[in-house]
């Protein structure tokens, strides 16, 4: 890496070739003094920084000290340049740093006007002008400007700051110029193709932004030209390219097609401008192939902490079969309505009653009092409620997961503690259990792929395991009543006729208003959508789902 030399560093005076005028000074090799040594002409100057005027100077004034401060610099006398500033020592030291860092060869000033009073330093004088820098490897020109003040003896001086060598500049900031220093290039987050940027997407821009900060890109290669640095010599900003580098780049598990479906999906008309966020993992590996989302609330694919409803279903129907033996025969009364805890339980609307129902034949018209009946009856004990959280823990891997790249996703939850109506609420997804479309495609994922695996979006990432697989039994059973689902229940209307596809539509309850959710997977992938306001699962997310399955 070129590291610019930081200001402060005191050099010599330097040997010159005088071009022409103020114009143009060629900087020669030789930056030290011969054996005798040479001495830089000193201006006879007296500027009192205690007695500054309020008064500015004027123009004429104002633009001949600038030309003789320029010409100092541009003739590498430093020591006169630096005399014709209210802080000679600094200046000194900041252009010796200046021609160091860009190892400059020719200055040119040109175009040296004043701009009347300025507007940043009070009582003084504004004079701009052009600087072409020859440097290593190109010229480099830019506009830039000084602030001459007046004491109250008529004295002039050029008011010093680090902005006098480039607009800007920070007092712990110097330039470097060559090859570009790391930092200065912007790594690009693309697609699992290795090529797809993914700051297309609008969906992603934040995701981008995130993993950009924090991952590790690889590849690329370093450009030269013009660059900031800080005092560690660390890239803080490119000025100017000579020769463009390859940026690097980090590659996420996001499949560029199915991102852009994604992207439409949330906005079908269907959803009539409702917020919507959805996400697709490959159930094989557990990598995220799209995520996106709409509305002002930021990302609910990932963050949308929401009571699931029926979607929390499959994990009920996970506890029934694992924690209490159950199989999709067994008997599941629908009934029109339920009482638990001293809770009174109803069916969504459309719901018929039926005493002899099993609970697959529950769970593929999503029948509440069903659920809540069995739910209550084998899995809560003494007043034991934990069951449906031990099982979306143990075997869904429920936890605090790391997806990658610093990006940050929301926790579900279904709390081991409920009490009261919730112990009953929770087996149908209300209460107090909370999820995420994150969450839910990867329970999907967890009945297809027959086992978790921690949702990533990058490759390679670390993955949490759940405490126990899920077994091929209670898979099986799963997959059968999702078959189910997704061909003459609930979601039949949505995604019937799709070959090798499970699912499970919700609709919860929230305020004054219902959320709908549908979660599915077909022979590459699962899928959760989540829309905010939906009246049912299958008419507004269903419509999303059903995109992703389709590619379309």
């Amino acid at each position: 890496m070129n590291r610019g030399v930081k200001i402060g560093i005191a050099g010599t005076g330097a040997a010159l070739l005088v071009v022409g005028g103020i114009g143009a000074y060629n900087v020669v090799q030789a930056m030290s003094s011969g054996p005798t040594g040479s001495v830089e002409p000193k201006m006879a100057h007296t500027f009192d920084s205690a007695a500054v005027s309020s008064e500015p100077p004027s123009d004429a004034k104002a633009v001949a000290l600038t030309r003789t401060f320029l010409d100092g610099w541009a003739g590498q006398r430093l020591t006169a340049a630096a005399g014709a500033t209210d802080s000679p020592t600094a200046a000194a030291s900041a252009l010796r740093g200046y021609a160091d860092g860009l190892h400059l060869q020719k200055l040119e000033f040109k175009q040296v006007a004043s701009a009347g009073a300025s507007t940043v330093t009070a009582g003084a004088t504004k004079v701009t002008f052009e600087v072409t820098a020859r440097v290593a490897d190109g010229t480099w020109t830019y506009a830039s400007a000084v602030a001459v003040r007046q004491d109250t003896a008529g004295q002039l001086a050029v008011h010093w700051n680090n902005s006098v060598l480039y607009p800007g500049l920070g007092d712990d900031q110097s330039l470097t110029a060559g090859k570009l220093p790391e930092g200065v290039s912007t790594a690009k987050v693309v697609a699992s193709d290795g090529k797809t940027d993914l700051a297309r997407f609008s969906s992603l821009s934040d995701i981008v932004a995130t993993i950009r900060k924090n991952a590790k890109p690889a590849g690329g290669t370093t450009g030269t030209g013009v660059a900031v640095v800080d005092a560690g010599g660390e890239g803080v900003k490119m000025l100017k390219v000579f020769a463009k580098g390859k940026d690097p780049v980090i590659t996420t598990t996001i499949d560029a097609s199915l991102q852009a479906v994604a992207e439409t999906a949330v906005t079908d008309s269907h959803l009539q401008d409702k917020p919507a966020g959805t996400v697709a993992l490959d159930w094989r590996t557990g990598h995220i192939l799209a995520l996106a989302h709409t509305g002002a609330d930021g990302d609910i694919a990932i963050n949308g902490i929401k009571s699931p409803g029926s979607t929390m279903k499959i994990v009920t129907s996970a506890a029934l079969f694992d924690q209490a033996g159950l199989t999709p025969a067994s008997p599941a009364p629908c009934t029109d309505s339920l009482t638990a805890n001293s809770q009174l339980f109803h069916n969504d609307s459309g719901v018929t009653a039926n005493p002899g129902s099993t609970l697959a034949q529950a769970f593929a018209v999503s029948c509440n009092t069903a659920f809540i009946k069995d739910g209550f009856h084998y899995l809560v004990h003494d007043g034991d409620a934990s069951a449906l959280h031990d099982e979306a823990v143990n075997v869904f891997g429920m936890g605090s997961w790391s997806i990658g790249g610093g990006v940050a996703t929301t926790d579900p939850s279904i709390p081991a503690d409920v009490e009261g109506g919730d112990q009953a609420a929770q087996f149908i997804g209300q209460g107090r259990v909370t999820a995420t479309p994150l969450f839910m495609a990867s329970v999907a994922a967890t009945v297809r792929g027959v086992g978790f695996k921690q949702p990533v979006i990058l490759p390679g990432q670390d993955q949490a395991t759940a405490p126990r697989p899920i077994s091929a039994r209670t898979a099986g059973y799963l997959q059968s009543m999702m078959r189910g689902v997704a061909t003459g229940g609930t979601a039949a209307p949505r995604l019937g006729g799709l070959a090798g596809v499970g699912a499970k539509t919700g609709t919860a309850e929230e305020g004054d208003h219902t959320n709908g959710w549908l979660t599915a997977y077909n022979s590459n992938i699962a899928v959760a959508a989540l829309v905010e306001g939906g009246s049912s699962g299958v008419d507004s997310a269903g419509y999303v789902v059903r995109h992703l399955l389709t590619g379309s």
